[in-house]
């Protein structure tokens, strides 16, 4: 089936101003009222980015340097076991796929996929890409996944990086899939983000924004479910890019 793919990025349109909140001051909470966002979970080395606990900051774990590796597992034919799950017993695997959508300071935008032979990024900064995928899994079973790696050597030329998978064929079940991305610091501990929800309609799924505020890379959990192909997952997040369709 088609798929999107990127052709050119464009500017994106600016964002409309707010009149009421322009005339009139919005009212801040004192500091001791504000309450403090919950830490998030951390097990045996591994820390797991919640709805309650969405963000973990990779400067302040010693983790931004090195390359980063983001790893994504899922599991291609649930066990048929009657009822739904043997009903898919005969279904096409389910392939997922990895990809990222990258902005950088030099006001490069673009896409990381499999699809189109778009497996690594464009930018100004030298000939080694930042953002890179290691391949594609079409059928689920490899032991490693499929894998996106980021320079974080170059955090100082990111602005964002939008994680995100689709999928590309098989039952549009992402709670069938059972998939979860690992993010894999040089130093530092695990970071896990689990797509524990489900939407039966929507192909593809953000999973996480790493974020370069002031020098400061931060990792937050999206897992938000979009109806729509690259072009949606786009217009949710104001890329900006032109899109076209395409296949493997």
């Amino acid at each position: 089936m088609g798929i999107d793919y990127t052709k050119r990025p464009k500017s994106a349109p600016d964002a409309p101003l707010n009149a009421s909140s322009a005339t009139q001051p919005v009212p801040q909470p004192s500091p001791q009222a504000a309450p403090q966002p919950p830490e998030p979970r951390v097990t045996l080395g591994k820390v797991t980015l919640t709805k309650a606990a969405p963000t973990v900051s990779l400067s302040k774990a010693d983790a931004a340097s090195g390359v980063l590796r983001v790893n994504l597992n899922w599991t291609a034919r649930p066990p048929a076991s009657g009822g739904f799950w043997k009903s898919l017993a005969g279904a096409p695997a389910i392939d997922l796929d990895l990809a990222c959508l990258y902005e950088y300071t030099d006001g490069s935008k673009g896409v990381v996929q499999a699809l189109g032979n778009a497996f690594r990024d464009e930018h100004t900064f030298g000939p080694e890409p930042i953002c890179w995928l290691d391949g594609d899994d079409r059928t689920g079973t490899r032991t490693g996944g499929e894998n996106l790696f980021v320079d974080l050597r170059h955090i100082q030329a990111v602005r964002r990086i939008l994680v995100f998978a689709f999928i590309y064929e098989g039952v549009p079940n992402w709670a069938a899939a059972d998939a979860v991305v690992t993010l894999f610091p040089r130093s530092g501990p695990q970071i896990e983000v689990r797509l524990d929800e489900s939407d039966p309609q929507s192909p593809s799924c953000a999973i996480a924004l790493l974020e370069n505020v002031g020098g400061e890379l931060s990792v937050r959990r999206e897992v938000r479910y979009v109806r729509g192909g690259q072009s949606a997952v786009d217009a949710a997040y104001g890329w900006g890019m032109q899109w076209a369709r395409g296949c493997k």
